[in-house]
Parts: C-alpha cells; sequence; structure tokens
C-alpha cells in the first residue's frame, strides 16, 4: 500500500488498471455499511454519547490533533470524557489495554501514548472497539466517549461522526482503495455530522489549523520556541500519514530541512537517528513518543496545536443537546 501511495493522488495507468478492484472495494464497503443498517449485523449502543472521529481516506489526516483538542474542549464544558481507539501497531498480548502517559508505546501505539499524555484522559485501546469502550466505562466515570479513527468500525454505534480531510490532498484521485485512497465512496461524507478540513476548506468544511507550540529536546524536557531554529539547516524526522506536511511546517518557519520520511507509525530504532554530522534532528511529537528512550541531545519533538473557530464548539454542543 506504501507502493501505491504514490499513484493515489492523480490519474495514471496504474490507477485505472486497478479500477476493477477498486469498484468491488467499494461494492463490499457499500454491502457491509448496509449490513449494520438493516440490523443484519449487530452493532452495540453504549449507555454514554459516542463520537466517532475518523476519514474516508487512507494515511493520516489529522485525526489525532483533532482528538486531544475534542478531549480539552470537552472537559472545559463539564464532561468527563473517555477516549478508544484501535491502538494500530501495538504488540500487547491481550486486549483490550489501558493506556497511561507512560506507556510503553510498543505495546499500545503511538497515537494513544501521545493523546493521554497531552489529554490525561482516561483511554482503552484494542482491535474490538466494543469491547475497548465497555472497558473504559467499566474502570473509569466517563459520560462520553472519543472514539479515535472508528468511522468504518460499525459494530460500535455513534451519536456523532466527523470526518477529518487532508485540505491539500483531499480525496486523492477520487477512487477506492487500491487505486485510490477511498476507504468507502466519496459519497459517505453527506451522511457524517462534522466535517473538518487540516488546512484549506471548502463550504460545508470547519477549519482546522495545526499551529505549532514548544519544540522540546527528548533527552532532557528542555524547550525552545521553532522561532529558535529559524535560518538553521536541520534533519527533519516524519513517521506520520502525510510526511510533507511537517517539513512545510518547518520550512514556513524559515529553517533549512533536510528531509526523513518514514512509513506511518515507523519502528525506530538508533541507526535511524544517527546522522553523519550534528545538525538538529526535529521530529513529530507522535515520533518523539517512540523516540524518546534513546534520543540523544541533538534530538528535539515539535509540538502543534489544533486551532477551531469557536463555531465548531457550538455546532457539537447543538449536536450534543440532541
Amino acid at each position: 500500500m506504501r507502493r501505491l501511495d504514490h499513484y493515489w493522488y492523480s490519474i495514471n495507468p496504474i490507477a485505472l488498471l486497478l479500477l476493477p478492484l477498486a469498484g468491488l472495494f467499494c461494492l463490499l464497503a457499500m454491502l457491509r455499511r448496509q449490513a449494520y443498517r438493516q440490523g443484519w449485523w449487530r452493532s452495540v449502543r453504549m449507555p454514554v454519547p459516542v463520537i466517532v472521529v475518523g476519514n474516508i481516506t487512507a494515511g493520516g489526516s489529522g485525526k489525532t490533533p483533532l482528538v486531544i483538542w475534542l478531549a480539552e474542549w470537552l472537559q472545559a464544558n463539564g464532561w468527563r470524557p473517555g477516549i478508544v481507539s484501535r491502538g494500530y501497531g501495538g504488540l500487547a498480548a491481550h486486549w483490550p489495554q489501558p493506556v497511561r502517559a507512560d506507556s510503553d508505546p510498543r505495546l499500545v501505539g503511538d497515537e494513544p501514548v501521545l493523546t493521554v499524555q497531552r489529554t490525561a484522559c482516561p483511554m482503552m485501546v484494542g482491535p474490538d472497539r466494543v469491547a475497548a469502550a465497555r472497558a473504559l466505562l467499566q474502570e473509569h466515570d466517563c459520560n462520553i466517549i472519543i472514539s479515535d479513527d472508528g468511522m468504518q468500525h460499525y459494530c460500535l454505534q455513534r451519536d456523532i461522526e466527523i470526518a477529518v480531510l487532508d485540505g491539500s490532498r483531499r480525496l486523492g484521485n477520487g477512487f477506492c482503495l487500491p487505486a485510490g485512497p477511498l476507504r468507502e465512496p466519496a459519497s459517505r461524507l453527506a451522511e457524517v455530522d462534522l466535517r473538518v478540513a487540516n488546512g484549506v476548506a471548502k463550504e460545508c468544511e470547519q477549519q482546522m489549523l495545526l499551529q505549532p507550540q514548544v519544540v522540546q529536546r527528548l533527552h532532557d524536557g528542555d524547550s525552545q520556541s521553532l522561532e529558535f531554529f529559524r535560518g538553521q539547516t536541520v534533519h527533519a524526522v516524519a513517521g506520520i500519514g502525510n510526511p510533507a506536511r511537517f517539513f512545510q511546517l518547518l520550512r514556513e518557519h524559515g529553517i533549512e530541512v533536510i528531509e526523513h520520511a518514514f512509513p506511518d507509525h515507523y519502528r525506530y530504532s538508533v541507526a535511524d537517528l544517527q546522522f553523519a554530522d550534528d545538525l538538529p534532528v526535529l521530529m513529530t511529537e507522535k515520533d518523539g513518543v517512540k523516540c524518546r528512550v534513546f534520543a540523544d541531545d541533538r534530538c528535539w519533538a515539535v509540538t502543534v496545536t489544533a486551532q477551531l473557530a469557536n463555531k465548531f464548539g457550538q455546532q457539537l454542543l447543538t449536536l450534543l443537546a440532541r
């Protein structure tokens, strides 16, 4: 799939060759959704409201920063949120697994550890979102659940769906997997409650901007602003769905970038961060979670915070009131 990613954002011979498979994928996705809607396959409702944050494209679009924003916003408005997630990449021997700020990302996944570190919310991860949600409610006094990246996990019923789109890459060539990046047909977006665009937003979408906050040295926790690196040359490390977004962020702040793009959820080793010079190494916050245990004093993690208009929060309040 990583090799196909290059072909997902244009109309090209490879994508056209894969169109029959894409048509079959779309058909199966629609039939699966219909099976849940008609009650042929069982879905489970939780005793508290469930907000699902997801997308219809493969690869990163900015879901985790939005989940963090939602958790903090709900806390500020008197809710007691808990979070469930797949725990993608985690190697735990059994599921569901609770996530703490000091959990090993190799066991529970990198994004869950980052989310708990930022929000202090109770969180449970596992392939079965229903089991994770039940365990979360059994162990914690939560009155609302946020499901991170659960758009296609229909066995967990949801009260509110929020779709996140990459504002620049959008829906790619518009084809379903494997000819394009779509997990479901584009028409699926018409059924969600809210659409959030990470970057440039179109009509009926709420804009989310990722603003850098501090840059934290992994070795000792020392902090600097991103402006501290203006005019410097750095090694930029990104193992996320769209590394180019991170590289562009650094360039917008006047930083000369030597790019090192890795696959999403990549498992780093010491050798991955060994460069033949003493230049600073700037990485995403998600990468920093995994690299902290072996990082030296050249390694820094860039913290970003999602910013959304007050209108988005008010729309969410209205939906919750229903």
